[in-house]
């Protein structure tokens, strides 16, 4: 396990409550960020080839945030893993601070993609994949975190219909699965990406070790889904 260290101190999964208790304000989210907590750390724990040092390496991962409504858990990773202060945290959603209420790619270090609008991250996700390819860049993966809800969004549909056929095996998404979705229907979000040439993977978003695993599943010649099931903690 990596844990960066700032001024002698070390962070783990453990202290991310913490962390996230610094933040306050009337938009927090709790449940919002808590359902993305597990997800976010093991990627950034175990999976992720990015660090500090490299936000700006060609041959980096890269990571967008879809699901950025309530992103404390987001915050607070980034922060454990020494991408951001952890001074920052106290300022969360302040007029002059850099944490607003959605990440800020011009603003927060580490961050790929502002969020805001639902259902955006997943096909910018597959025009990064494609760029990449067309760069021959093959070492980058290609990761975005998006939530159930938003894949009643048709910018999804067409991104989803698309990553298949074109074999964009670079291409990552989790999907944290809290039966928020209007239109959704019952073990439906990992057959629809099937369906469409996906690789398709559904595990508890709180156990680390199937998640692990499920992220690092061999997926050869096609894009890989891993929907996370969770039940959001409280605020």
């Amino acid at each position: 396990m990596t844990i960066t260290e700032e001024r002698g101190r070390t962070y783990g999964y453990a202290d991310l409550p913490e962390l996230m208790s610094l933040m306050t304000g009337d938009e927090k989210h709790g449940p919002a960020a808590t359902s993305t907590l597990d997800v976010l750390w093991v990627l950034y724990d175990r999976v992720l080839r990015v660090s500090p040092r490299r936000v700006d390496d060609p041959e980096r991962d890269r990571f967008l945030l879809s699901k950025g409504h309530g992103p404390m858990a987001y915050y607070a990773v980034l922060a454990a893993k020494g991408f951001l202060p952890v001074a920052w945290l106290t300022g969360f959603g302040s007029y002059d601070s850099p944490l607003g209420h959605h990440p800020d790619r011009t603003l927060v270090p580490g961050v790929e993609i502002g969020s805001g609008s639902l259902g955006h991250g997943l096909p910018i996700a597959v025009g990064t994949a494609l760029g990449l390819r067309a760069q021959g860049r093959e070492a980058p993966r290609v990761w975005t975190l998006t939530g159930d809800a938003e894949l009643d969004e048709g910018s999804n549909h067409e991104a989803i219909a698309f990553a298949g056929p074109a074999g964009l095996e670079r291409l990552h998404t989790v999907v944290v699965d809290n039966s928020s979705a209007s239109h959704a229907l019952p073990g439906g979000i990992a057959a629809r990406f099937e369906a469409a040439g996906w690789s398709a993977v559904t595990v508890d978003g709180r156990d680390h070790e199937a998640l692990y695993a499920a992220f690092t599943a061999p997926h050869p010649r096609r894009p890989h889904v891993v929907v996370a099931r969770v039940e959001p903690k409280s605020a």
